[in-house]
């Protein structure tokens, strides 16, 4: 299990991404217009470096929802190797069979 912290400062980070995506998808639009003036351009490079940095979409970690484990995640079904491991094993995934032989 992950330290409560981590996940928590995670979910705060994904708060911050949903409030600010709109804002910062408006100034990357004005950032990359080449047809608007430079000048224009630089205020709005300048506009987007000062929002929160947490409010960057790349700041988010992908974690398992069972367990917070931040590595070995599955982005299909949002958990870990070893959470799936575990649920296969208990029969709690439906189609998800455990190989032996």
């Amino acid at each position: 299990m992950a330290k409560t912290s981590s996940v928590e400062k995670n979910n705060r980070r994904r708060k911050l991404v949903d409030q600010y995506a709109a804002k910062r998808a408006a100034l990357k639009a004005i950032i990359m217009d080449q047809s608007k003036p430079m000048e224009e351009r630089f205020r709005a490079q300048l506009k987007l470096s000062a929002l929160p940095r947490n409010s960057a979409k790349t700041r988010i970690r992908n974690r398992c929802e069972v367990t917070g484990r931040p590595r070995a995640f599955y982005r299909k079904l949002k958990m870990s190797r070893v959470a799936l491991r575990e649920l296969g094993n208990n029969g709690l995934i439906p189609g998800l069979v455990k190989s032996s032989w």
